[in-house]
């Protein structure tokens, strides 16, 4: 009898670990439910308010053994458990403290393969975790994707794995997007009126997560494989010739990236949200009291083209010294020696002879301004050991690397070793020609920004820099984390005058839109992109643009509809800081002061002048006193902009 209980005990328990299993994960506000079935495959599905936003997702990993890891598994155990605490940011992009709350479910298999669930109040995120004594050699991973029928997307189209992910994002039907429609992400879903925003965290000694479709309104993960011989074309351009049969070879005990999906009701919603920087994995590093955000005067896009001095402008030690002088004048914290600066494809630890950068770093340093160099990723690679520490030695602040234009595994375990070196020897870097952030400003906060999007510089050589384009960004690339867009161009257009010029670039909409955008875009190390010398002209524009904090304590989005328009107030300790945006509609908004506390505030403000939407570089300029609860009228000219400053009265 003792013996015939044991079995019915052994066998209940592998009918129950061997069966099909349900879960079900749900916000902490309840408006999220996953819903996760884990038994021949792993599916999950979800819903928010009770709406059906993922129908299905199908998850695993295939070994090169031929085995997947999600299919045919067993269940050990699922444990439900919550996460409660509040981050601190070394660099707060949104809020300077962020509530991190949520549900989790994990799931362990026998086999060894595990997968953790996390639901938040704006979105959900599930990723892999492997126990494994041996290494793994991952052949590929699956994540089948279905959103609800009549689901549509904006999506940025890519033509191959080799990109800057720089991208307009093109809006139309899921159910059109094939096999041949490739993406790089964040790529964003609307169901009905509900955003799903697909992206990915912490992604480490892995490759970076695409999309392709398959026309009948799914989609699915696809990954670069590693490389196995490369080609340099030119002294930058670092082609992949022949590729491995697998995505990754890595340990095998260890977390994969975090497959994301922000989840917002409205549009608003979207901007607002930090999961990406939540699912990052936390800085463990120590001090971080020398990271200093600020702005920084670039020469690039200007083409160093100043004017009024007595000597010739160009890559030389006497153009950086007056780059540095306008810096210092402006309470700028940082200048940028660009592409040039170094006998390009040969060394990045000695300059051309034209340029003294010790002696332009002991400049500089005299007026409290920081030098930042630019490199090509693949020689600073090469002589990293060298670079850090001579770079350290001369002064230097920070380098922007740049043209990895690949996120295999190789080069994703490129930007881990750049910003632990960089870290280790107090460089900020800002990763070019990138591709788009996954919390790693978080580990490592030298990490501070990062292009991975179409931004203003494209404006030297194309028309897709519109208002349109520039109010597509703040919902989906930026939702990701910062981005090096490279804002203030102080030669503005209208839409029938925009040309297309190199060496002397203009931005598409007024002046007060390029100066709103300060306020709208993210990114702790905030470019100054045209002339010192058009700044110096226009300086009553600059002295509000270089008073404008690159990081900050609190967000609030008013108003919101992607590619149209946005309204958004951010908070600097006592301060607020409000932009508006339209695209090349006019319009007429309204400006609601019921987020301001008790007490009389002074608004500065620049308004599209009455003749912006003929002469874009017409603005006025205003002060007056204002209380909690006003309402404010902005008109707004085709292309337009408004942006204020909102200070406690003294």
């Amino acid at each position: 009898m003792k013996k015939l209980f044991v079995l019915l005990l052994i066998l209940a328990g592998v009918s129950a670990y061997s069966a099909p299993k349900t879960y079900k994960v749900t916000s902490p506000d309840g408006k999220i439910i996953v819903t996760v079935n884990a038994g021949t495959d792993i599916k999950l599905s979800a819903s928010y308010q009770g709406r059906e936003v993922i129908t299905s997702l199908k998850a695993g990993l295939v070994q090169s053994t031929g085995k997947t890891f999600g299919e045919n598994e067993t269940v050990r155990k699922a444990v439900y458990g919550k996460i409660e605490q509040v981050l601190e940011p070394v660099v707060p992009q949104k809020h300077s403290k962020i509530d991190d709350r949520c549900n989790t479910l994990l799931i362990t298999f026998r086999s060894g393969f595990a997968v953790n669930f996390r639901v938040y109040d704006d979105g959900i995120a599930y990723r892999f975790e492997t126990a494994l004594k041996d290494d793994l050699i991952i052949k590929n991973e699956i994540s089948e994707i279905t959103f609800p029928s009549g689901s549509r997307s904006w999506y940025p189209l890519e033509e191959s794995f080799m990109s800057h992910n720089e991208r307009q994002y093109i809006y139309s039907s899921v159910d059109t997007l094939k096999e041949k429609h490739l993406a790089s992400l964040p790529a964003l879903f609307t169901v009905d009126d509900i955003n799903v925003l697909l992206t990915e965290a912490d992604i480490q000694d892995y490759p970076g997560m695409w999309l392709k479709g398959n026309g009948a309104g799914g989609l699915k993960g696809v990954f670069p494989q590693y490389p196995e011989t490369e080609r340099l074309k030119g002294d930058r351009n670092l082609f992949i010739t022949k590729t491995k049969d697998y995505i990754a070879q890595t340990k095998g005990t260890r977390t994969y990236p975090w497959r994301a999906f922000v989840i917002a009701g409205n549009d608003a919603k979207l901007v607002e949200s930090e999961l990406v920087y939540k699912l990052g994995a936390p800085n463990t590093t120590g001090n971080t009291d020398w990271i200093k955000p600020g702005q920084v005067a670039w020469d690039w896009w200007n083409a160093n083209n100043i004017y009024g001095v007595d000597f010739r402008s160009g890559i030389n030690t006497a153009t950086y010294k007056y780059y540095i002088d306008f810096a210092a004048k402006n309470g700028i914290e940082y200048i940028i020696i660009d592409d040039g600066w170094y006998p390009l494809g040969l060394t990045v630890l000695k300059s051309i002879p034209e340029l003294d950068i010790p002696e332009l770093c002991r400049y500089a340093q005299s007026k409290n301004v920081g030098v930042i160099l630019w490199v090509v990723w693949n020689l600073f690679w090469d002589e990293m050991d060298d670079a850090v520490a001579l770079y350290e030695k001369w002064g230097v602040k920070g380098v922007k690397v740049d043209f990895m234009q690949r996120d295999d595994q190789k080069v994703v375990n490129f930007y881990h070793e750049a910003a632990r070196k960089t870290f280790e020897h107090h460089l900020l870097i800002d990763f070019h020609g990138s591709y788009k952030p996954d919390g790693l400003i978080r580990t490592w906060p030298n990490a501070i920004t990062r292009e991975g999007v179409m931004g203003m510089e494209n404006n030297k050589w194309s028309r897709n820099i519109t208002p349109d384009h520039e109010l597509t960004l703040p919902f989906t690339r930026m939702v990701a984390g910062p981005m090096d867009f490279t804002p203030g161009a102080m030669i503005n257009m209208e839409k029938a005058n925009f040309t297309p010029v190199f060496t002397r670039p203009s931005s598409q909409g007024t002046r007060v839109h390029q100066m709103a955008l300060y306020v709208l875009y993210e990114s702790p190390l905030q470019m100054l992109s045209d002339s010192p010398s058009n700044y110096m002209k226009e300086q009553e524009c600059t002295d509000f643009l270089v008073n404008i904090p690159v990081v900050w304590d609190d967000l609030k989005v008013l108003e919101a509809k992607i590619a149209d328009y946005l309204l958004l107030a951010r908070r600097s300790g006592n301060d607020w800081f409000v932009g508006a945006l339209t695209d090349w509609n006019a319009r007429e908004m309204v400006l609601d002061l019921s987020f301001l506390p008790a007490g009389e505030f002074v608004i500065e403000i620049f308004q599209d002048g009455i003749n912006a939407d003929k002469h874009a570089q017409d603005y006025k300029h205003l002060k007056k006193n204002v209380k909690q609860g006003e309402k404010l009228k902005i008109n707004l000219a085709p292309g337009g902009g408004w942006v204020a400053r909102i200070s406690p009265v003294k």
